[in-house]
């Protein structure tokens, strides 16, 4: 599953990328915490998907907004990597909602 994986790594590059500008305190706070959520709802979508991915995408909905929130993101380069972390946030996780939600039921009924 590859939104999973996107999601998963998604996250560990927001908490990595709050350290790499220290502009703004908003902007590093909210790429931890953001980061943080998006790591384990990203990595834990590889057992399940509901609730997982509708968190993700919910949060990949929070980074484009924030992008546009000047208390907490300044800088061109903050706004741009919120703002396209979120969209692939978003579509990772609202993704993984439209993906067959049977096959786990499949394979565990199957042996």
């Amino acid at each position: 599953m590859w939104q999973a994986w996107t999601n998963g790594i998604l996250g560990i590059w927001l908490f990595i990328a709050a350290f790499l500008n220290f502009s703004a305190t908003g902007n590093l706070w909210d790429d931890i915490i953001v980061g943080v959520i998006a790591a384990i709802a990203g990595f834990a979508m590889l057992k399940e998907k509901p609730w997982q991915g509708w968190l993700t995408g919910i949060i990949g909905v929070w980074l484009v907004i924030a992008a546009f929130i000047p208390s907490l993101v300044v800088g061109a380069g903050n706004e741009w990597n919120a703002i396209i972390s979120g969209i692939l946030l978003m579509v990772g996780g609202f993704g993984a909602l439209s993906g067959d939600t049977n096959e786990y039921h499949t394979e565990a009924h199957s042996h």
